[in-house]
């Protein structure tokens, strides 16, 4: 009965990690299909997100918004496309490590975090055609600060934090 509950909650949270990542739209017609193998309990969602802020840099930007806080806030709402390594899924979803609108000026990120992006791109020489949701009204200023914070500082990029005011004021 337990097993049966675990897999029954393993597809809730991976079904609204998809709508997450879709803004709730379908955009494409693959499948994915996944295979657990359980040898010990498996960590809840909290768990993960409380492991991801405490391997996040400590970077505070002026506004208070930090990697830490960054870290729960990917964990909840981007890993599932752009993985919690941050190398996104080959040809599906770009990488945030080492990449270069990611590390770039802030005002670029935020635009794309905020306002979400659709069409083609070009990532580290792979060529990437989907759709990101635009996280504002979704997510707070703040929030959104947090995970670029988190972004910019993770997985070898080193860029600046970024405040919830650059967010509040970009367009």
């Amino acid at each position: 009965m337990q097993r049966s509950v675990t897999i029954v909650l393993t597809a809730v949270i991976a079904a609204a990690a998809l709508a997450a990542c879709s803004g709730g739209k379908q955009t494409s017609s693959s499948t994915t299909t996944t295979t657990t193998t359980q040898s010990s309990p498996a960590a809840s969602p909290s768990t993960a997100a409380s492991a991801a802020a405490s391997a996040a840099p400590k970077m505070v930007a002026a506004g208070g918004a930090s990697a830490a806080a960054g870290a729960k806030v990917f964990t909840t709402n981007c890993s599932s496309c752009h993985q919690a390594n941050g190398k996104g899924q080959p040809g599906v979803f770009p990488p945030l490590a080492g990449n270069a609108t990611v590390t770039g000026p802030a005002d670029k990120v935020i635009a794309v975090v905020k306002n979400g992006l659709n069409g083609k791109i070009s990532v580290n020489g792979t060529t990437y055609n989907g759709q990101m949701p635009a996280w504002k009204g979704t997510l707070s200023d703040s929030d959104i600060a947090s995970v670029i914070t988190y972004i910019r500082s993770s997985w070898g990029n080193k860029a600046s934090a970024v405040a919830a005011s650059q967010v509040s004021a970009a367009k």
